[in-house]
């Protein structure tokens, strides 16, 4: 019985973590956004990229869409350092290219890694243990009651050849379309690093590491 009152009380206390628990996208933070008139409108800014809209918070509150915007930046407490988000023209959901924010994570001449964010919803089992590491993990977010827990997702894209093509997070595509010329060198350092070739941080490194060699080539 004591036992079960423990687990019950981890529990609540985890949800009421969880229940704090905001994504990036739904909060402000300091940043400036760019125009593409060159206006540039600084205070608390809140993006969301489902939309492709930002808003700017100074004396009032200003919304601004990605096809009037050349770029913002923002500065996140929950990842620590400055996010860069460009409009670039894309087809998102159909054959008709129109602007969209694409967060820069890593640029180099030869291949640059963009990303979306999204919060999907996450219905596997997880025990206790592993459930007070989600909540620490600012990837997580409250539970869904009956629908499982929030988490934070993202669609990786490669910018190569001024084309923006999206990355299906398979290890061959990667090493075998993207990075064909240096697939040997590239299998190596995934594997002596011990990188994914689909989270976000390790693809970020992969990519860097293959402008590096390509650049002193």
């Amino acid at each position: 019985m004591r036992k079960y009152l423990f687990i019950l009380s981890c529990l609540f206390m985890l949800v009421t973590v969880a229940g704090a628990q905001e994504f990036p996208s739904q909060i402000w933070h300091d940043g400036k956004v760019y125009l593409s008139s060159g206006e540039v409108h600084e205070g608390k800014v809140k993006y969301d990229l489902e939309a492709n809209i930002v808003q700017v918070q100074s004396n009032t509150v200003e919304t601004f869409s990605s096809a009037s915007i050349s770029h913002f930046e923002i500065f996140d407490e929950i990842y620590g350092g400055i996010r860069i988000f460009y409009s670039l023209p894309y087809a998102l959901n159909s054959d008709y290219k129109t602007p969209i924010f694409f967060e820069l994570l890593t640029e180099g001449q030869e291949i640059t890694l963009l990303c979306r964010e999204f919060i999907t919803v996450d219905n596997r089992n997880f025990n206790t243990m592993g459930m007070r590491g989600m909540y620490m993990n600012p990837m997580w977010g409250m539970p869904m009651m009956g629908r499982g827990f929030n988490r934070l997702d993202f669609d990786f894209y490669f910018l190569q050849d001024q084309k923006i093509y999206k990355y299906s997070q398979k290890k061959r595509e990667l090493l075998n379309d993207f990075m064909d010329d240096k697939s040997s060198e590239m299998k190596l350092y995934m594997r002596k690093n011990r990188l994914s070739h689909d989270k976000r941080g390790d693809l970020l490194r992969i990519t860097a590491y293959y402008n590096q060699i390509k650049r002193n080539s």
